[in-house]
């Protein structure tokens, strides 16, 4: 069977970086089960190296340039589908990070997301689909 493709959520980057965490031992137990390359979009980027500031920046954008974290970009038409899954959870509310994620697992139908955020529990792909999700 094919490895899925790993997409990861801001909760588990900031819990994988920060060992006092109380998440930590979950997510480094998690990156040794499904290693780098992981893929993530920027809004997830922007809020991880947000909390994750001063400190752990450095070495988040590192795993960026070594290719470690990947970044997938929504513009334009591509951006679409983002936005109508804004209007359809508005009452959770979602947040620009995470429809980025759920359409990043539209886009990767093999793909398994690690996050926190129980908010995913809720959010369906393609409609009606369980997003694959680890969570501690």
């Amino acid at each position: 069977m094919e490895s899925p493709v790993v997409l990861v959520d801001a909760s588990f980057l900031v819990a994988l970086w920060r060992k006092h965490d109380q998440n930590h031992t979950w997510a480094a137990a998690e990156a040794r089960l499904h290693p780098p390359p992981w893929i993530t979009c920027e809004s997830v980027l922007s809020e991880a190296d947000h909390l994750l500031a001063p400190a752990g920046c450095a070495t988040l954008r590192l795993a960026c340039r070594r290719g470690a974290l990947r970044i997938a970009g929504f513009s334009g038409d591509t951006f679409l589908p983002v936005l109508d899954l804004l209007d359809k959870y508005a009452d959770v509310p979602m947040s620009v990070a995470d429809a980025c994620l759920v359409r990043l697992t539209e886009i990767h139908p093999n793909s398994l997301l690690l996050t926190t955020d129980r908010d995913f529990k809720i959010y369906r792909r393609h409609g009606r689909r369980i997003i694959p999700v680890r969570m501690p």
